[in-house]
């Protein structure tokens, strides 16, 4: 995490000063920050979260900040404040299984990584903040969208696993073969 990225974080603490100061005592330290003033954050259960979060890298999607809570198994992706009624909308929208979320606004909290957690940590960062996140339209609907599709993906995966648990249960399904020898046109 950088400079920048510190000073946005710790500006939405109650105390800013209080906070970077314990930060720079123990980088290392999670701390309890409102949501709702910088930003919100929505929290999926880890697997969903993971999954999402790398579809997201992988098309190169808007994502902000994006944080994993190993013990709780959960995973937060920071949104701008208000982000509430996009994300909710499009989320709806979304043709698919809607995955269990928690959506972090007002009047409420989220334990953060420090600065520079170490690996093994309850907290870490998936992507630190480096700076104010630019306030993106796109980042809620590209998060609600690609929540549904990992959602559905999983399940699909979770089926596909119960039908085929075994090398010899996929051996039984194969069929039997195109009679004639297929080629490339």
């Amino acid at each position: 995490m950088t400079r920048r990225g510190i000073e946005w974080l710790s500006a939405s603490a109650d105390d800013p000063v209080t906070c970077r100061a314990h930060w720079a005592d123990d980088p290392r330290r999670p701390s309890m920050l409102p949501t709702g003033r910088l930003f919100d954050v929505v929290s999926v259960e880890q697997r969903v979260g993971l999954e999402t979060f790398d579809q997201m890298c992988r098309r190169a999607l808007p994502c902000g900040p994006v944080m994993i809570d190993h013990a709780a198994q959960r995973v937060g992706f920071f949104l701008s404040s208000n982000s509430r009624a996009w994300f909710v909308y499009c989320l709806r929208h979304e043709h698919g299984g809607q995955p269990a979320y928690r959506y972090l606004g007002s009047d409420s909290a989220v334990v953060v990584p420090g600065p520079m957690p170490l690996s093994g940590d309850r907290y870490e960062w998936l992507r630190a903040p480096v700076r104010r996140p630019e306030a993106d339209p796109l980042r809620p609907i590209a998060l609600a969208m690609l929540l549904v599709a990992s959602t559905e993906l999983l399940a699909r995966v979770d089926r596909y696993g119960e039908r085929y648990n075994s090398t010899a249960a996929v051996l039984a399904n194969i069929p039997e073969g195109p009679e004639e020898p297929v080629t490339d046109a």
